[in-house]
């Protein structure tokens, strides 16, 4: 450890210490204040200057009453298996009144990038129990697959949802749970907490939790620590890890507010130019090695500023992600739960995690029908509002069917409620029964004799 005696300047969260060039980037250091000790890390160094940043609040520290401890070395946090069933703060320290776990291995928050060549393609199916993402989006084991939702939306109780609901089809191979809340208000974490606790699923799930009036500076570091600890899980212990992180806005905002505090030159909507590097290089921490067991999944979720869905942050997301699922707000208001808008939503890696052997033979098809079928019945309605839906042929008003029963009993169900990939196919079924047979264009005529649920007229030509 290096030690310097004295900060010369002291800017929100920013410590200046000038006369000193020997500082890495990254660096870990300590803060003592007459109050307590505050951590940080080296944001900027130069031959004589050192630029810190603190993860804790600065409010009433005067330069001349602190000194400054270099570390020497990055952030390094414990993982251990003991740390699934507890809950942490932002920084990784326990905040359920239980001691600290006793760590297994001690890891870089920022991790170790893997080789292109060991990754393994993402494959198998991740069943999260909601029939809007099993059956039209699926999520395969080491996809990264973001939520895009609005203020006011449910994605916490989504969220949640997930987190208790999802499984994969081995019984035998060992799933855990992490799961990130960053900057949500008191309230939504003990929505989070008391979700895990009741449902007695808490034991394979290990939870983060940053608050909004926390340093908004701990927020960088919140998802880094919680995917520190998946890494360990998936990588040296076998496991099967999906992360969910919320709120991912809140986390690009306190990027900004940083970039700001150090005079960069802003880019779009005030966010720094690195957004999508810095945003990258925490979606990048998920996949599947070649010669190893586990596998690591990540759910971001985010909130798009007034629903606008080409905004930086989703716009970026979307970049780098293999898809995404987009919550809807006229869905919502029809008291659709979950309002999960399948028509723009999108899983890039579904076709390599579904069919025969996978989930069953006809999903590939009757998702894809089911896609076809939502989309001519939204343009009878939007037609129907113009001439009116008694001006609408026979067949026409069969769509309008189609797509009340779609939403009704196909997109929902209730937050507790969870289906199996069976139960979710045979109810697509159900729902496109309702339309005549010759409509069913993307279904083979075997697929059609073992599941049609309507009325089968041997005298009609199928496509």
């Amino acid at each position: 450890m290096r030690e310097y005696l004295a900060a010369d300047r002291i800017e929100g969260p920013l410590v200046v210490v000038e006369g000193f060039g020997r500082a890495a980037y990254g660096e870990l250091v300590e803060v003592h204040a007459p109050d307590g000790i505050r951590l940080g890390q080296v944001l900027e160094s130069s031959e004589d200057l050192a630029v810190l940043e603190l993860w804790g609040e600065t409010a009433g520290l005067k330069a001349a009453e602190v000194f400054v401890r270099f570390r020497g070395t990055t952030l390094h946090v414990g993982g251990a298996r003991e740390m699934l069933g507890r809950i942490f703060d932002g920084l990784g320290r326990p905040k359920d009144g239980l001691p600290p776990p006793l760590a297994e291995a001690k890891m870089d928050v920022h991790g170790a990038p893997l080789n292109p060549t060991a990754r393994a393609y993402p494959r198998d199916f991740i069943q999260t129990g909601v029939s809007a993402i099993d059956g039209t989006n699926t999520l395969v084991r080491g996809q990264k697959l973001p939520i895009f939702s609005g203020s006011g939306l449910p994605h916490n109780e989504l969220a949640a949802q997930i987190a208790l609901q999802a499984r994969i089809a081995e019984r035998e191979e060992n799933f855990a749970v992490v799961f990130a809340a960053l900057g949500v208000s008191h309230d939504t974490a003990a929505f989070f907490q008391q979700r895990f606790a009741s449902s007695g699923l808490l034991s394979r799930t290990a939870v983060f939790l940053n608050l909004a009036d926390d340093a908004p500076m701990e927020r960088i570091v919140t998802p880094r620590v919680a995917l520190t600890l998946a890494e360990f899980l998936a990588f040296e212990q076998g496991y099967h890890v999906l992360v969910l992180m919320t709120d991912m806005t809140n986390y690009a905002e306190a990027l900004r507010e940083l970039s700001a505090r150090r005079n960069e030159v802003p880019g779009r909507k005030g966010y720094p130019g690195y957004l999508y590097t810095d945003l990258a290089t925490i979606y990048e921490r998920c996949g599947r090695t070649h010669g190893r067991k586990g596998s690591l999944t990540q759910i971001p979720i985010l909130t798009m500023p007034g629903d606008d869905i080409t905004h930086p942050i989703p716009d970026l997301t979307g970049y780098i992600t293999e898809g995404q699922i987009v919550l809807a707000r006229n869905l919502h208001r029809g008291g659709i739960y979950p309002p999960i808008s399948i028509l723009p939503s999108l899983s890039r890696l579904m076709k390599d995690g579904i069919g025969e052997d996978r989930t069953r033979a006809d999903h590939p098809s009757l998702s894809a029908q089911l896609y076809a079928a939502y989309a001519r019945a939204q343009e009878i309605r939007a037609l129907s509002i113009i001439i009116g839906e008694s001006a609408l042929s026979a067949i026409d008003r069969t769509y309008l069917d189609f797509a009340q029963a779609f939403e009704g009993r196909f997109l929902a169900q209730a937050d507790d409620e969870a289906r199996s990939i069976q139960e979710t196919l045979d109810l697509g079924w159900e729902v496109l029964s309702l339309l005549p047979i010759s409509e069913l264009t993307r279904l083979s005529e075997k697929e059609l004799q073992l599941h049609y649920k309507g009325k089968l007229d041997s005298g009609t030509k199928h496509a």
